[in-house]
C-alpha cells in the first residue's frame, strides 16, 4: 500500500496527472481535463468553473499489484490548510513542478510542510511540451531554493518536433507514448543524440548513491558495474531517509511519463511499515509510545478532514494508524472522553463511494455515524487510549460581514456556517456583539467567496457581504495595576467582591493567581478568571480581542454573607479593564509575507507600489530575467492586490501572500471597525 499526496503550485498540472493515474490504473474510463471541467477530482460546482482544485479530493486505486490511496490537493494559498492535513495523513507525497515555471512561490510552500511532517517525496517536473521547459533549470533551484538533494531517473526526449518520450537513466532504455491517450508503451536504445547526457546522468546518479551507500561505492571505487536492482534498491533507501528526491519528467496533458511516475510512487515512496512507529501519547499518564502499522495490534486512528453532506450528515474522513476499524462497531473519542459508533464505512472514489466492511492499518477511509468529532480528534480503543498529535492551521487573517437577504434565511444560516466551519478549520464564523452583524473570517478573498457560493448553491441561503475586515488585535505595552471593589446593596442580599490585580506584556495570554493569607477564598478563582477572560474579549481601542497578556491576581476581600462567583466574576471583569486602559493599550494588524516574481522591467514600479502601501522590502533575487521581490506589507492594503499588480505589470507577475505576523499599528483611529 501506499499513502500519497500529489502537491504543488496552482496550475502545474495536479489534477491532470491525478487524472491519467486513474486512467491508467483502470479507475476510470474516460480521461476528464480540467479546462473544460470534466476532470474526476474537481468535481465541486465551483472546481469545475474556476478550472482549480479547492477542496482536497481522495481515491484509491492499484498499480502493479500495490494499492495507492491518492490525494489531490489544492495549490491556491488560500487553501494551504487542505495540503496541511493532507501531509499529516500521507506517508509519501509527488511534488509537480512546472517545466516552465519551476520552483514557484506556494511550491515552496508546500515543501516545507512536507518538511514539517517529515514526508518522502519524489518530483515530477511537468509540462515538459512548453517552449521554454527546462528541466535542468527546475533541478537546480530544487537544490539551491528547497535545499534538496535531486536525482535525475527519467530524462525528456526532445526534437524540432516538440516532446517525443523519456528516458529512463537507470535502465537506459527510451520510452515512447502511443496508443489511444499514450496507454501502450514502446521501449527501445537511446537516440543518439542523447546517449551522451543519459549515461552522465547515470554516472551522476551512481555517484550520488555511493555517498551513503557502501556497496555502491566499493563497485565505484572499483569501476564496476552497478547493478539496476541495486540502484532502485538504493534509491528507494535514500528517498525513505530524505536524503535524495528521485526526478522524473513529463508531460501529463500530451500522456508522456505518467506510468513511469507510477513505477517511482510503487519503488521508492514509503508503504505504511516502512514508516517504521508513529508517535502517541497515552491519554491517562501523558508518556509517549509508538504505535506500528499492524492490524493486529489496538486500533487508533486520526480524523483529518469532515465533510458536510446533504445526504448522510458527517462525513469523517480517518487514517488508520494501527488496529483495524469495522462498520457498527464502537470507538472511543479520546479528545472528548466518549464513545462514539462506526456506522458505515466508504472507500472515497473522489466523489463515488464504495461501501466497505472493514478498513485496517495504512487504510484512509471515510466513516458515517460520528456525530461530535473534528478535524484532528483520535479515535482508539477505550482500554487503552492513545492521543496521536493534533494538525495547528493557521489563523484566518480576513473578514467580510454576511446578511441573509430574508428573514426566513435568518435561522438557516447560522447552521450553514456552523457545519462549513466543522469541515474547514481555518473558517470561522462569529457575531459582533455591538454591530449584531455576523462576520465570516478566512484565508483570502478567494476562501470567503467560494464560502459564499456554497451557501448559495448548498444550502439555498442568498446572503449580502460586507466590505473585507480586517482581523485585527490589541495588547498593550507596559505594566498597570488595576482595581475593583464590586458592591450592590438591594433590598435582600446584596453583592461584594474585592479584586486587585496586575496586567503586563507577555508572550502568550495567561492568568495566575498570588493570593496569599487566603484573601480571596480559592473558589472564587475560576469565577475571577472567566471574568477576566471576557474582559480580554474586547479591547478598549476598538474592542478587538487582547492577546499576549499576562494577568496576576494580588489580593482583595471577601464578605461572608455577601461575595458570590457573580460578584467575583463582575469584578475580575471591570478590575482588567480598570488595568487595560493604564497599560497602553496598541493595536495590531496582521502582517503578511509577500512574495512577487515580475520580469526585471516591472521592479521599479512593484517597490514603489509596496512603499505605497506600507510594505517592507526584505530581499530581492535575480533568477534568468525575472526578479523575486519579497517583503512584508499589512494586510489591510493588500485587497484587491491581484488586480493592482496585474496593471503594473501589464499581468507579467505572480505573487503569493500567506500570514507572517502581528505587530503594533500606530494609526489606530485610521481603523475601520
Amino acid at each position: 500500500m501506499r499513502n500519497i499526496g500529489i502537491i504543488a503550485h496552482i496550475d502545474a498540472g495536479k489534477t491532470t496527472t491525478s487524472e491519467r493515474i486513474l486512467y491508467y490504473t483502470g479507475e476510470t474510463y474516460k480521461m476528464g481535463e480540467t479546462h473544460d471541467g470534466q476532470s474526476t477530482m474537481d468535481f465541486l460546482p465551483q472546481e469545475k468553473e474556476r478550472g482549480i482544485t479547492i477542496a482536497s479530493a481522495a481515491t484509491t486505486c492499484s498499480w502493479k499489484g500495490v494499492t495507492i490511496n491518492i490525494v489531490d490537493t489544492p495549490g491556491h494559498v488560500d487553501f494551504t490548510a487542505e495540503v496541511e492535513r493532507s501531509l499529516r495523513v500521507l506517508d509519501g507525497a509527488v511534488v509537480i513542478f512546472c517545466g516552465k515555471g519551476g520552483v514557484e512561490p506556494q511550491s515552496e510552500t508546500v515543501w516545507r510542510q512536507a518538511d514539517k511532517y517529515r514526508v518522502p517525496r519524489i518530483a515530477y517536473i511537468n509540462k515538459m511540451d512548453a517552449i521554454g521547459a527546462d528541466y535542468k533549470r527546475v533541478m537546480e533551484q530544487i537544490r539551491h531554493d528547497l535545499g534538496a538533494n535531486p536525482v535525475l531517473i527519467t530524462m525528456p526526449y526532445i526534437t524540432e518536433e516538440g516532446l517525443q518520450g523519456a528516458i529512463d537513466i537507470i535502465t537506459q532504455e527510451y520510452a515512447i507514448f502511443k496508443g489511444k491517450l499514450g496507454v501502450d508503451i514502446t521501449k527501445g536504445p537511446i537516440p543518439a543524440d542523447a546517449e551522451e547526457d543519459a549515461i552522465g546522468f547515470r554516472q551522476t546518479l551512481i555517484e550520488t548513491l555511493a555517498n551513503n551507500d557502501d556497496e555502491i561505492l566499493d563497485l565505484f571505487i572499483d569501476n564496476l558495474p552497478v547493478p539496476n536492482e541495486l540502484i532502485v534498491r538504493a534509491i528507494r533507501n535514500q528517498t525513505l531517509a530524505g536524503e535524495i528526491v528521485p526526478v522524473l519528467c513529463g508531460s501529463s496533458y500530451r500522456n508522456v511519463g505518467v506510468q513511469l511516475l507510477l513505477d517511482a510512487v510503487v519503488n521508492y515512496l514509503p508503504s505504511p511499515k516502512d514508516v517504521g512507529g508513529f508517535e502517541a501519547t497515552e491519554a491517562e499518564t501523558g508518556l509517549p509510545v509508538m504505535l506500528h502499522s499492524d492490524e493486529n495490534e489496538d486500533f487508533a486512528g486520526l480524523v483529518f478532514k469532515i465533510v458536510a453532506d446533504r445526504h448522510v450528515g458527517k462525513l469523517a474522513f480517518i487514517r488508520i494508524y494501527s488496529g483495524q476499524l469495522s462498520a457498527g462497531s464502537y470507538v472511543y473519542h479520546v479528545n472528548k472522553g466518549r464513545r462514539e459508533h462506526v456506522g458505515r464505512i466508504l472507500r472515497m472514489h473522489a466523489d463515488h463511494r464504495e461501501e466497505v466492511q472493514v478498513i485496517k492499518a495504512g487504510d484512509i477511509a471515510a466513516v458515517i455515524g460520528l456525530k461530535n468529532v473534528s478535524t484532528g480528534d483520535t479515535l482508539s480503543v477505550e482500554k487503552n487510549p492513545v492521543l496521536l498529535e493534533n494538525i495547528e492551521f493557521p489563523e484566518p487573517v480576513i473578514s467580510i460581514a454576511i446578511e441573509p437577504k430574508n428573514r426566513m434565511d435568518q435561522v438557516r444560516i447560522s447552521e450553514a456556517l456552523a457545519k462549513l466551519s466543522s469541515e474547514d478549520p481555518t473558517f470561522r464564523a462569529s457575531v459582533n456583539q455591538e454591530t449584531g452583524q455576523t462576520l465570516i473570517s478566512g484565508m483570502g478573498e478567494l476562501h470567503l467567496e467560494i464560502i459564499t457560493e456554497r451557501l448559495t448553491r448548498e444550502f439555498k441561503i442568498d446572503a449580502a457581504l460586507g466590505q473585507p475586515q480586517v482581523a485585527y488585535k490589541e495588547t498593550i505595552s507596559r505594566l498597570a495595576n488595576g482595581e475593583c471593589r464590586f458592591v450592590k446593596q438591594t433590598g435582600g442580599r446584596g453583592q461584594y467582591a474585592h479584586v486587585k490585580l496586575t496586567i503586563e506584556p507577555a508572550e502568550e495570554t495567561s492568568i495566575e493567581f498570588k493570593i496569599v493569607g487566603g484573601a480571596i477564598p480559592r473558589e472564587y478563582f475560576s469565577a475571577i478568571e472567566a471574568g477576566a477572560r471576557e474582559a480580554l474579549l474586547d479591547g478598549p481601542i476598538k474592542g478587538f480581542p487582547l492577546v499576549n497578556v499576562k494577568i496576576t491576581v494580588l489580593d482583595g476581600s471577601f464578605h461572608e454573607v455577601d461575595s458570590s462567583e457573580m460578584a467575583f466574576k463582575m469584578a475580575g471583569l471591570l478590575g482588567v479593564k480598570d488595568a487595560v486602559t493604564k497599560a497602553g493599550p496598541q493595536l495590531l494588524e496582521p502582517i503578511m509575507k509577500l512574495e512577487i516574481t515580475a520580469p526585471d522591467e516591472f521592479t521599479g514600479n512593484i517597490i514603489n507600489n509596496l512603499n505605497s502601501k506600507r510594505g517592507r522590502l526584505e530581499s530581492m533575487d535575480t533568477s534568468y530575467n525575472t526578479q523575486i521581490i519579497r517583503g512584508f506589507v499589512p494586510m489591510a492594503e493588500l485587497f484587491g492586490y491581484s488586480t493592482s499588480i496585474r496593471s503594473i505589470t501589464q499581468g507579467r507577475a505572480a505573487f503569493n501572500m500567506q500570514f507572517s505576523h502581528y505587530e503594533a499599528y500606530m494609526e489606530a483611529s485610521k481603523v475601520a471597525v
